[in-house]
């Protein structure tokens, strides 16, 4: 069995992946409180990689792009308690709650690294993934609100994401996927990322790149896997997935396609 996943709500879930690695690109309607059991994720976004394990837990802000990569090890599935904190949930708690907002909101993943208030939150949901029938939607809401009671107890600097309800507006097109390319996600989710319908997504690319999309970010993915094999010496099975392909038989036949040669033939270097 490679997935898993029981709820006890829609809103919370535990989630097991046994077999081997599981890679997606991260960019949810929500944000997400995870608890690590067991396994190790990487995250890896434009200017930083996190790595997460064992007693990890951490907060993921809605529409972070990143991507992600989930792992067994030691023997031990990738397994994590979710906790997902849904805009109308978050609109209620902090509908008495005075939130000063910034211009910008980062996109930062916060980290708390055995907090004995947060994990005792999160550990004591899993008795009730065993349970049979409905859990009690009331039960479920005070969980969250106690999580997130206890989120602003440790660090005040989540009012800023948690409390931020707007959408991404315009942004610098040219400046945002020099920044992102090597995120593989649709056409739709770049054009939303930067505040744009997707025609005047199309229209802003070309005129901006003299390309389509498609072709523009291949060629930038296929030049960072270059980069990455010829001067940073890493390995195909290192680089492929970072930069952006799901597939190792699909970027082996892009790249020499591109560049004439396998990944495995890079030339030696004068």
């Amino acid at each position: 069995m490679e997935y898993q996943a029981k709820y006890i709500t829609p809103d919370i879930k535990l989630s097991c992946y046994e077999d081997k690695l599981f890679k997606s690109e991260l960019l949810f309607d929500y944000h997400m409180l995870v608890w690590f059991i067991s396994g190790e994720t990487r995250i890896i976004q434009a200017d930083k990689i996190y790595c997460f394990g064992a007693g990890d837990i951490f907060l993921i802000p809605r529409n972070c792009l990143a991507t992600v990569i989930n792992y067994p090890k030691h023997g031990l599935p990738h397994k994590t308690v979710v906790m997902h904190l849904a805009t109308e949930r978050l609109q209620e708690f902090y509908s008495g709650i005075a939130v000063k907002q910034q211009s910008s909101t980062s996109q930062k993943i916060f980290h708390f690294k055995d907090h004995p208030l947060l994990e005792s939150c999160l550990a004591s949901l899993i008795p009730y993934f065993d349970m049979e029938g409905v859990f009690p939607e009331h039960l479920a809401s005070l969980k969250i609100t106690e999580a997130l009671s206890i989120l602003r107890e440790i660090d005040t600097d989540v009012d800023q994401v948690l409390a931020n309800f707007g959408e991404p507006g315009k942004m610098d097109l040219m400046t945002f996927m020099e920044r992102n390319f090597m995120f593989n996600m649709s056409l739709e989710k770049f054009a939303y990322l930067t505040g744009r319908s997707l025609a005047t997504f199309n229209r802003d690319f070309r005129k901006l790149f003299h390309a389509t999309p498609q072709r523009w970010l291949l060629q930038k993915r296929l030049e960072l896997a270059h980069y990455y094999l010829a001067e940073k010496h890493k390995k195909t099975t290192e680089i492929y997935l970072e930069v952006g392909f799901e597939d190792i038989s699909h970027f082996s036949y892009a790249f020499k396609k591109h560049f004439g040669y396998t990944p495995t033939m890079l030339p030696a270097k004068g």
